[in-house]
């Protein structure tokens, strides 16, 4: 199955899968109706499908959805209404916030709420995890973010204390509007938070909380939400609906600057120098106009959300009446608008490769012929399992609980119908061999060298050959003389106790 990019959105009470490339939809999943911040997904793998998670904003209710079907496939009843939703990149532990500044923490598969606590003084706005799982992070109203580790929070040994975090980042003035997670292991990561304060700020986990803070950008309007490059070369901040009712704005911020190293022997050169870094002093500031207007992009209508994509040449930029305008990064340029959710802001925008087991797009070439296409699919790609989450905790249920575990109930290979494409030819296994034992790849030399590396290669399959014939043949002298030994021995006992009753017989007698 070929690689294809799709666009995750939400909007107009419904998350509808969309064509990166042309903008068509593919799938609609009806029954959406979260704010921002308050959706997450799950992508598929090959063993397991994936989820969507919306957290409804006018009650206390979550639905979730599997791409194999487009109803609702569970609703989950929450202690009480959430701001905010996030689960971990392996789906196994699911975070809400809420306005009282109260965050979750469930087990997705058994439903388990592993621990609550009131995190902040204010409403809780945005949740997000590390890449490896292991920190949450939180944002908040009173202009704090929080970051919690995971492990501590599902601990039992402190269920009945007060989860400290392990660091506090305050810098912010004014409630925080989105956060992003730079790539790396936690605490070896990078940070951007945004916030009405019109600033962004870059933050490194490694350091201590008093040092955490390397550059703060500030920006002419307040932000409200951002993108990060995979490569952490740049990042997009979008700006937020203000009083005035004026357009929002995309600005590009680069983390880099080049430098020309000057003529040297005819030769010249460029090399980048990292910006910022000087911690809390260190302010950078974004004009309204620059000098070459590729910093800075004007839309029509305010900013909800972005993202880039996972090619790193597209920006999606999602906005409060429904449009999905895509620009292409290195020259700025609109190449198209998707308008599926016209009417209704934007509040959930992601790229992700098209799902294995989305409905109406199963790859055919992964069914066996003997099924239907829905069994088939269902049979190679099973659905996550997630139970309906508790409303309290309950330590009893969680002592006693049990995960259900996807275990493949099929190797790939055999539903696959079995052709010669599938299986490496006598040729090709030479040349694989020569290339892993030989001085370099086959592939790249000569045809007099792939032929002589072949040589090589029987040569020394026969020689293997007759090494394993000997050992064979003497393992079975080995084994005769085991034999001839163990014979000996048996009969040795066996003439002695013959003897020896022989002897008590002739005692007997004589008594």
């Amino acid at each position: 199955m070929h690689f294809t990019e799709t666009i995750l959105t939400s909007g107009s009470g419904s998350l509808t899968f969309h064509d990166i490339q042309t903008g068509v939809p593919l799938t609609s999943f009806k029954g959406s109706n979260a704010s921002i911040h308050c959706t997450t997904h799950l992508e598929s793998t090959s063993s397991q499908g994936g989820l969507l998670l919306s957290a409804q904003q006018d009650k206390g209710v979550l639905n979730v959805w599997n791409y194999q079907k487009d109803q609702i496939a569970l609703k989950i009843v929450l202690p009480e209404k959430l701001t905010c939703l996030s689960m971990d990149s392996r789906g196994q532990f699911c975070a809400g916030g809420t306005a009282q500044g109260r965050i979750y923490l469930w087990e997705t598969a058994s439903g388990i709420l592993f621990n609550t606590w009131d995190a902040h003084y204010r409403a809780v706005t945005v949740l997000r995890f590390t890449g490896d799982g292991n920190a949450l992070i939180s944002g908040s109203d009173d202009s704090g973010v929080s970051v919690w580790s995971v492990a501590s929070l599902i601990d039992v040994e402190e269920q009945n204390t007060l989860p400290i975090p392990l660091s506090t980042l305050s810098d912010h003035t004014l409630p925080i509007t989105d956060i992003v997670c730079g790539l790396g292991l936690y605490p070896n990561c990078r940070l951007l938070t945004s916030s009405i304060d019109c600033s962004v700020k870059l933050w490194d986990l490694s350091a201590p909380p008093t040092s955490a803070l390397l550059t703060t950008f500030q920006f002419p309007s307040p932000i409200s939400s951002l993108a990060f490059d995979a490569a952490e070369r740049f990042f997009f901040a979008g700006s937020q609906p203000t009083k005035d009712g004026s357009s929002g704005v995309v600005y590009r911020m680069d983390l880099f600057t080049k430098k020309s190293l000057g003529i040297a022997n005819g030769n010249s050169g460029e090399v980048l120098n990292a910006i910022g870094g000087m911690g809390s002093l260190d302010i950078i500031r974004m004009g309204l106009e620059d000098e070459e207007g590729k910093r800075r992009i004007s839309i029509s209508e305010p900013v909800t959300a972005l993202v880039i994509s996972l090619t790193g040449s597209l920006l999606l930029v999602g906005t409060s009446i429904g449009l999905i305008h895509v620009y292409d990064i290195p020259s700025s340029q609109r190449l198209r608008t998707i308008s599926s959710h016209k009417g209704t802001p934007i509040t959930y925008l992601k790229t992700l490769p098209k799902p294995l087991d989305l409905i109406g797009h199963v790859s055919l070439s992964l069914i066996p012929p003997s099924s239907s296409s829905a069994d088939g699919i269902k049979d190679i790609v099973p659905t996550k399992p997630i139970l309906p989450f508790q409303r309290i905790k309950d330590s009893k249920a969680r002592e006693a609980h049990e995960i259900s575990v996807l275990l493949p109930s099929k190797d790939v290979w055999s539903i696959v119908e079995e052709d010669e494409q599938y299986y490496a030819g006598s040729e090709e296994m030479l040349q694989d061999y020569a290339f892993f034992v030989g001085s370099g790849s086959p592939m790249n030399g000569t045809a007099t060298e792939v032929a002589d590396t072949r040589k090589v290669g029987e040569t020394r399959v026969k020689e293997l050959e007759q090494e394993v014939e000997y050992l064979r043949k003497q393992l079975g002298k080995a084994k005769g003389i085991n034999d001839a030994m163990w014979e000996g021995v048996v009969r040795d006992v066996v003439n002695r106790r013959q003897q020896g009753d022989g002897k008590e017989s002739e005692i007997d007698v004589a008594v």
